[in-house]
Order: structure tokens, then sequence, then C-alpha cells
């Protein structure tokens, strides 16, 4: 290698540098991956809010659904919570994941600003959490009716995200169980 090429070795790793991390800005960081999309919801038994009920993964199968995972101490869940209810009305199932939370906040927050929930599944220290592999609240993820998560969603559920994400999967897997 001659003593002019040389010269240009730093140039083109700097160049080469600056285009795998420019690849690596256009990554949306709520896109995150899961190893759970096409695998059964996680086995559990857990309270249920409200109540000294066990809840388990049986319970809460059956049927496309959404399940959200939401704190009171979390400013997006307080955002996302109207259009949860919205879908709620619109006959959406969701089931609420209340994760690291204290129960009476829990209840008083669903009692001041509606209840979405079909069931609401209280995952005080985060066992749930830690095997659906979340990393804060909210977060949304779309069961199918045997059970298996089809889609995960990290942040805020609105009418955007509802309308091309979540609701386009949703009705598929609506159509996959029709006879």
């Amino acid at each position: 290698m001659g003593p002019r090429l040389k010269l240009f070795i730093p140039l083109i790793l700097f160049v080469v540098l600056a285009l795998f991390l420019l690849r690596g800005l256009e990554l949306d960081p709520r896109e995150m991956p899961s190893a759970l999309i096409d695998r059964p919801l996680p086995e559990f038994t857990l309270p249920s809010l409200g109540s000294d009920t066990l809840v388990n993964r049986d319970a809460v199968i059956g049927e496309v659904a959404l399940f959200n995972v939401w704190a009171t101490w979390c400013v997006s869940c307080r955002v996302e919570h109207p259009y949860l209810n919205q879908l709620t009305q619109q006959g959406v199932p969701i089931y609420g994941v209340n994760y690291k939370d204290e129960d009476q906040d829990a209840l008083r927050w669903l009692q001041e600003l509606g209840n979405p929930y079909r069931l609401n599944i209280v995952d005080a220290d985060g066992s749930l959490g830690l095997d659906l592999g979340v990393y804060g609240a909210p977060e949304t993820y779309l069961v199918d009716a045997g059970g298996v998560i089809r889609y995960r969603h990290v942040g805020v559920v609105d009418e955007r995200v509802w309308r091309d994400i979540l609701q386009p999967i949703y009705q598929e897997l609506l159509e996959e169980r029709a006879p």
C-alpha cells in the first residue's frame, strides 16, 4: 500500500462510521422488538385490582383483546386513558396490568377517570411485566383469541396509533376468528 493511500484510511473509516451512525438514527425507539411476538401470553397468577380474587392467564384469553400496562405514576398513561375509555365504548376488550403501583391510588384513578378495563391485574412487584419484557408504562399488547401475543406497542395509544397500527391487526385477528 502506497504512502498516499495510507493518508485516506482515517477518512474512509470516518465515512463508514458516519454511515453506520446515520442508519441508527433512522430507527424508531418505540419499535422495540419483543421476543414474545407470536408466543403465548406468559403464565401468571396475580390478584385482581380491588378484590382478593386471583386471576390467571386462562381467565383473560379467549377473545382478541388489548393488554394495557399502566400505572398512576405514569404521566403518559394519563394522556392515553381517555382514548382507552373510547375504545372500550366501541366494544374493544381491554385488560389492564397495573404495574408497580399502589392499589388505593389505582382504584382512585379509575374512579376519577373511568375504567376502560374488563379486569385489572395487579402486578405490584413487576413479575408479569418482567415476563412480558416491559420497559415501562404505558405499553400495550395485542393478544389473539388463543392467547398469543401478536403485537406490542410502546408508548401512548391514541387515535392515530389505533387507526394506523393496532386496528388493522385487531380487525385481521377478528376475521381469522370468524367462521
